[in-house]
């Protein structure tokens, strides 16, 4: 099973990165509150981004490097790698 990393969109246009192997189980669980402490203070829009990766080793690396960008260059990290 992949597993995925995903960006998402939240209330005042803030962006909330994390993986999943299950990626519409883990943005409802963000949408009713059960997902992360920053998501149940900034509920979530939408999905902006995801993309898939073999384990979640990999997963984790990219979630990790993706965390590490400025806002402004996390859209095209995943339109470009």
């Amino acid at each position: 099973m992949p597993w995925f990393l995903y960006l998402l969109e939240c209330k005042g246009g803030s962006f909330y990165a994390g993986i999943t192997n299950q990626l519409e189980v883990r943005f409802k669980a963000h949408v009713e509150g059960r997902g992360a402490k920053y998501t149940r203070a900034y509920p979530p829009i939408r999905i902006l981004a995801h993309k898939s990766y073999a384990d979640r080793s990999e997963a984790s690396k990219a979630e990790f490097f993706l965390k590490s960008l400025p806002k402004h260059k996390k859209i095209d990290f995943f339109n470009h790698s």
